[in-house]
């Protein structure tokens, strides 16, 4: 069942890229990453309510609370640099270097949570990373040189940032109901989004938002939301190393709706790169 979970996280979290490329043509990502979240709390505690999960936010351990706190700052960084990426950079190239979060969950999974690496787990995360490598091109290397402080470095900054969240989250799911602390660590998220729009002096842009871009900034939120319901109970019932993966595959769903939203095109390099990531995270899911 958790691999349904897990699946489900992955197309929700491919919509998501789509639909937030769409409310950042304009809207400073900040911004952006700041409105949505609140759609993203609204829509977490919306479930625990469903769930009936409230009242045992007071039976939650001090140690899970801050590794919950530990997984939300982890992912509030990820946001900011994974949409600053989005509104800078091509979503076929910012979504390959994000997705390399996966080879690091594995590792981080390894040393931390004690999951096990056989030689054929092992085999199939070169295989992912080759897939990677693939797909970041030698001019997205070039522009990195050129530009320290374009998309490249902001996806980097996402991959790593996301890396930590799954560990951190993993650690801290385990103690509370998943609903529950999906919508304690969004409100940690929430917090730091709003916080560095309030540092960056752009609190006065939220009302600038245009209607349309408000719409999708929106839809991406529940978009995200639903990934995240399905992603963490996946963590809560299966293993880290295995959901990771998984949910990376969100990368299928965003190529082919960039392809038919944007009219963005892979490259045969980028292409055989993405059959690698994709059969590498298979047979992850499947050992």
């Amino acid at each position: 069942m958790w691999l349904i979970y897990a699946a489900g996280s992955a197309f929700f979290a491919g919509i998501t890229s789509i639909l937030a490329k769409c409310g950042i043509r304009r809207t400073d990502s900040n911004v952006a990453t700041a409105v949505r979240t609140v759609v993203i709390l609204l829509f977490s505690w919306l479930m625990v309510w469903i769930v009936g999960s409230g009242d045992q936010i007071h039976a939650i351990s001090g140690s899970t609370m801050a590794f919950l706190v530990l997984s939300g700052t982890a992912t509030g960084a990820s946001w900011l640099c994974y949409f600053r990426a989005l509104q800078l950079g091509n979503i076929n190239k910012v979504a390959p270097i994000d997705k390399s979060s996966t080879v690091l969950t594995i590792l981080l999974a390894l040393i931390f949570l004690h999951e096990g690496l056989s030689f054929l787990k092992a085999a199939a995360m070169l295989t992912i990373f080759a897939g990677i490598f693939l797909m970041i091109e030698k001019k997205d290397i070039k522009e990195r040189r050129e530009n320290g402080n374009g998309w490249f470095l902001y996806a980097c900054g996402s991959a790593l940032f996301a890396s930590l969240t799954a560990i951190l989250g993993k650690i801290g799911i385990s103690g509370v109901e998943s609903n529950l602390g999906t919508a304690t660590r969004t409100t940690v998220v929430l917090l730091m989004a709003w916080m560095m729009v309030f540092i960056t002096g752009k609190q006065k842009e939220v009302k600038q938002i245009p209607p349309r871009e408000l719409f999708f900034i929106c839809c991406s939120g529940i978009a995200t939301g639903a990934s995240w319901l399905c992603y963490y109970h996946a963590l809560q019932m299966g293993p880290a190393s295995v959901v990771a993966p998984v949910d990376k595959l969100s990368v299928l769903v965003t190529v082919a709706f960039s392809y038919l939203v944007f009219g963005e095109r892979l490259s045969r390099r980028a292409a055989a790169g993405l059959a690698l990531l994709t059969f590498g995270t298979v047979a992850m899911a499947l050992l």
